[in-house]
């Protein structure tokens, strides 16, 4: 199995274990498209806590990469992806973020 793979399995396992309903073509697609983040330390995880991470997310994944307006409504969605990953869970990671994200605004088309 390649390190790739195993990231793919480690992500699909950690969000059954939260109850997160992310089909597996859809976190392998995201994890591509992360490139070699997924495999640093910190650039693969998201910090729930820290403002500056959430509003990056917001503007290079929402509104770069999935063409999003800037709106309130993002900043919510970014919160409620944290939220649904577990308040006490240290370990957000940036694929499952952001795939909850594209499913919320239901722009699997983005990866197709």
């Amino acid at each position: 199995m390649s390190k790739f793979d195993e990231k793919v399995a480690m992500y699909v396992d950690n969000a059954k274990e939260l109850g997160l309903n992310i089909p597996t073509e859809l976190l392998t697609k995201v994890a591509k498209g992360l490139g070699p983040s997924i495999y640093l330390g910190d650039a693969s995880l998201v910090s729930g806590s820290d403002a500056e991470e959430l509003g990056r997310v917001k503007a290079n994944f929402l509104v770069k990469k999935l063409g999003l307006a800037d709106s309130p409504e993002l900043d919510a969605a970014v919160k409620e992806a944290v939220t649904a990953m577990g308040s006490s869970n240290r370990n957000k990671h940036r694929a499952i973020v952001y795939a909850l994200l594209v499913m919320k605004f239901k722009k699997e088309s983005v990866y197709a």
